[in-house]
């Protein structure tokens, strides 16, 4: 099989800064190599062409054949962006105390999704870099594409897993995904209803339902005399 746009393929790669260090795989077994996080890691199932990879691995996808391992080399410009000077700045240190943040140099932390990074601490100011880690690298991206995915379900929960971060129960009826999630989840599935249609040729809809508690009652068995 020529992987052509929008087919669905299960691909593993191993990503890393030319001539640097490795930043990033779905591979057990380079993760620990090097000390990255192996937690949950397993091939990546994506919609070729679609966005939900770099752009410089999308196109390099498009032509390729099944079983087989390639090797890329991206530009900034494809991969992770330029760097971007306007990114750097100076945050006052109230800003990490209200947040109860004591921030050190290289400290990488999240703000709304975001990695920040701590570049210097000088008195009560904090110099932060918000670029991508990565902006401005040319990466290098060595992957094997395993196989096609035809099963529907596998298809929808790729998509889905890649625009909300989680999973949904979910149905197909004609020419719809009925997903059912949370109230006020059902807004953002209105919102990426097109790019599921786009990639799936079904559209997305949302019904509410109550998200049951956890309780912490713990029952206690009784004895009878």
């Amino acid at each position: 099989m020529v992987v052509k746009s929008k087919d669905f393929i299960e691909i593993e790669f191993v990503a890393k800064v030319k001539d640097g260090e490795i930043f990033d795989t779905n591979i057990p077994e380079e993760a620990k190599k090097v000390g990255l996080e192996v937690k949950n890691l397993k091939p990546y199932v994506l919609a070729v062409d679609q966005e939900m990879v770099i752009k410089g691995l999308d196109k390099d996808l498009i032509g390729k054949e099944v079983g087989k391992e390639y090797s890329v080399e991206i530009k900034p410009e494809e991969a992770f962006g330029k760097r971007n000077p306007q990114l750097v700045r100076m945050i006052p240190m109230s800003a990490f105390k209200e947040q109860n943040v004591m921030p050190q140099r290289g400290m990488q932390f999240e703000i709304d999704g975001q990695v920040v990074r701590v570049i210097s601490v000088s008195g009560g100011r904090v110099l932060t870099d918000f670029n991508n880690p990565m902006a401005g690298k040319v990466v290098v991206y060595n992957y094997k594409i395993n196989r096609e995915v035809k099963d529907q379900k596998e298809q929808i929960d790729a998509v889905q897993d890649f625009m909300f971060r989680k999973k949904f129960p979910f149905e197909v009826k004609e020419k719809e995904i009925i997903f059912e999630v949370e109230k006020g989840m059902d807004k953002y599935v209105e919102m990426v209803s097109k790019a599921f249609e786009d990639i799936l040729g079904l559209k997305a809809k949302a019904k509410v339902v109550e998200v049951q508690k956890k309780s912490n009652t713990i029952e206690k068995e009784t004895k009878k005399d």
